[in-house]
């Protein structure tokens, strides 16, 4: 899959998700305020086909520990863009440097259930780096197939009970690792756009 498939994919409508599309009978407060997010959707390139840049966040966080994520988090005050906060982020938690990546575009926003609306940042990694996760906050920095994940038929739907309820959302499980709720949602998006 070549940078043109990509942004071409852009191009294309994406629509905004959420952690509730699979669970419609879950109410959303009115008025609710959400805080906004931003994470980079980091393709690199290699002999093998590109990937995706994930994380595996430290099993000694307060919250989503040793869950599989993109890198990113707030928006702060000082970041220009939703862009510039993704970047800003990947250079905290992984060490890339933001000069190595072309910002491709946006994919549809995301609301998760702890209240951030996410918008996922595209971006391409134009070079090799070596990878320095943040102590305490990322435990292991891995790259997944973009084949892998541009394919549909990879994602699940699965539930587990969440304050008292069956709670459903969709997985796209690779090799040891289970990519599961919102990061396994903004990749389905991804997939929907590439097809």
């Amino acid at each position: 899959m070549q940078t043109e498939a990509l942004i071409r994919a852009l191009s294309r409508n994406g629509v905004a998700s959420s952690d509730f599309d699979l669970n419609p009978e879950l109410v959303l407060p009115p008025g609710r305020k959400l805080r906004a997010a931003a994470v980079l959707v980091a393709v690199c390139t290699g002999g093998d086909g590109p990937s995706v840049l994930l994380t595996k966040r430290a099993s000694g966080l307060q919250h989503h520990p040793g869950q599989i994520a993109f890198p990113g988090g707030k928006i702060d005050a000082t970041d220009a863009s939703a862009e510039a906060a993704a970047l800003r982020e990947a250079q905290e938690e992984v060490g890339l440097d933001p000069s190595l990546v072309t910002v491709l575009g946006r994919l549809a926003p995301h609301e998760t259930v702890t209240g951030y609306t996410v918008t996922p940042i595209l971006g391409l990694i134009r070079a090799d780096f070596t990878t320095q996760p943040e102590a305490g906050e990322v435990d292991e920095v891995f790259q997944v197939p973009l084949s892998h994940l541009a394919d549909l038929s990879r994602f699940r739907i699965e539930r587990r009970r969440w304050l008292g309820q069956w709670r459903y959302y969709y997985t796209v499980p690779y090799g040891p690792y289970y990519i599961w709720g919102a990061t396994a949602r903004m990749l389905r998006g991804l997939a929907e756009r590439l097809q």
